[in-house]
């Protein structure tokens, strides 16, 4: 199957690579002009703009997949993509837009005939390796012409172990790829499915910090423990419920580096956290862990905060406790 691929970062051009193996066509392009080169030497068409990806693509219904970053890029994009294509033709939006986007603009591509998809994608720089899992939404029509794309940008069966009593549920779920809903639902899971992923991660952040601090002097001497990261990381990787990808992750990081020296602790969030909570405001459900894994993201980004100096003076008015001297 022939597609665009608009956006060649390390998801982008990964993704162009995994079709390209399965012997999909992709006609790409990127403002970066090298890497378009790069993957014009692995197979792909090169594009020297956004009307070159179009008219390299024959048949129809033409399909391009935009694979940048949230934001106005995208909405400038798939906006000039509204006006190049035709009736019939489908644009992806496989990065991380909030969902509310996804429906205004299939709405306004619908009245030009233009279907639009919009694609969670989840696999980060080893989908090209593992695969992607892809959360999609759109109408059922476009999705099903795109399946060839989707099942090959899927990750598989592969070795983990099936579900008991899935009869009659979809198929393709299992294969690491579903069609959650008409435009905006699949943005909407992948949006939830990052949600939870703080609060995985923060879960994961805070216990190995309970324990590299058992050693603290502040202890009773015999209840000092000197634990070793990297080694209950790894043995946790093995038989532990809470085994998992962002487990194995975390081994290899201390493994490399016990004190992960070669990182601050300033800890970016890419919008889905904060989309979550407000759907979650939205729907009127509590959401404590997601919420405050979030909000840990951003206390990670400061120096102690004025908050804190209310805390200490309160501190010293009510008990006189004095603030630690500075190290």
């Amino acid at each position: 199957m022939q597609i665009g691929v608009v956006g060649l970062g390390r998801m982008g051009a990964n993704i162009s690579r995994r079709l390209m193996r399965a012997g999909h066509s992709c006609v790409v392009w990127d403002a970066n002009p090298a890497t378009v080169q790069d993957l014009g030497k692995e197979g792909a068409t090169g594009a020297g703009s956004l009307a070159d990806v179009v008219a390299g693509l024959s048949g129809k219904p033409r399909a391009v997949w935009v694979m940048l970053p949230a934001g106005r890029i995208t909405e400038q994009t798939v906006e000039q993509l509204g006006n190049l294509l035709t009736a019939g033709d489908i644009i992806i939006d496989g990065g991380n837009t909030m969902y509310k986007d996804d429906v205004r603009r299939a709405k306004a591509l619908k009245q030009k005939g233009i279907r639009y998809v919009d694609c969670g994608t989840s696999g980060g720089v080893w989908g090209l390796q593992r695969g992607y899992c892809l959360m999609i939404g759109g109408e059922t029509e476009a999705v099903q012409h795109l399946d060839p794309i989707f099942s090959t940008l899927a990750p598989g069966i592969g070795s983990i172990e099936r579900t008991p009593h899935r009869e009659g549920h979809d198929p393709r779920a299992e294969q690491g790829y579903i069609h959650a809903g008409p435009p905006g639902a699949g943005h909407f899971v992948k949006m939830i499915h990052n949600g939870i992923e703080y609060g995985m991660m923060q879960a994961l952040a805070e216990g190995f910090d309970i324990l590299r601090n058992r050693a603290s002097d502040k202890l009773p001497a015999d209840e000092r423990f000197d634990l070793k990261m990297a080694d209950i990381a790894e043995v946790w990787r093995r038989g532990s419920v809470v085994s998992s990808w962002l487990l194995d992750l975390t081994a290899e990081a201390m493994a490399k580096d016990p004190a992960l020296s070669s990182f601050s602790g300033n800890v970016e969030d890419s919008g889905e956290g904060r989309w979550t909570i407000e759907a979650a405001i939205e729907e009127a459900v509590p959401a404590e862990v997601l919420a405050s894994a979030l909000f840990t993201r951003f206390r990670s980004r400061q120096e102690h905060t004025f908050a804190e100096k209310v805390l200490s003076a309160m501190r010293f008015g009510f008990g006189g406790h004095v603030e630690p001297p500075k190290a």
